[in-house]
């Protein structure tokens, strides 16, 4: 029998403070920055659902859908919202917040996957995921895309295969 895991137990929420060192010369949070902040999120929204190892494996379109300022909030929601054999698909939503009207906007979506590993964590090499069960309307809606979105990352995978059979390691300096 599967295990299975609802949303909610990998749901990880982060809120920093955006400081002036973390901004680009634009004065908007540097987007770096909020990867980095997306990417710890999304391997602990990983962790608490396999209780694994796990290696990031790629970052579907990250959407940047508004800037976020200086002595604003960036609020990162993680949970997982798909999974395959050995694979998890990790659902972004990126909140910014005027921290002096309280005004809150989506400012960044994204879907990242993960692949579970064998490693110091768990050195079993066979093992089976639990499957995850959404129970809010918003997981609903996220979850019920995640296979079209599978088959379009493993058709974007072979692509960018092909492309990096044709790309040279050396350096143009030497």
């Amino acid at each position: 029998m599967t295990e299975v895991k609802f949303c909610r137990d990998s749901r990880v929420i982060q809120t920093h403070r955006i400081f002036p060192f973390d901004l680009n010369p634009f004065g908007f949070l540097f987007g770096g920055k909020l990867m980095t902040l997306i990417d710890d999120a999304a391997s602990i929204s990983v962790s608490r659902h396999c209780r694994r190892g796990a290696v990031t494996a790629s970052l579907d379109q990250l959407n940047f859908l508004k800037p976020l300022h200086s002595n604003h909030s960036v609020c990162i929601e993680t949970y997982i919202s798909g999974v395959h054999r050995k694979s998890m698909e990790v659902f972004v939503k990126v909140i910014g917040e005027n921290l002096v009207t309280g005004e809150r906007y989506l400012a960044a979506t994204s879907f990242m996957t993960f692949v579970a590993i064998a490693s110091h964590m768990n050195e079993e090499k066979i093992f089976v995921l639990p499957q995850v069960l959404p129970e809010t309307e918003e997981e609903m809606n996220v979850c019920a895309g995640y296979e079209e979105r599978r088959k379009h990352r493993l058709i974007e995978r072979e692509a960018h295969k092909k492309l990096s059979e044709g790309l040279s390691v050396d350096l143009p300096w030497g």
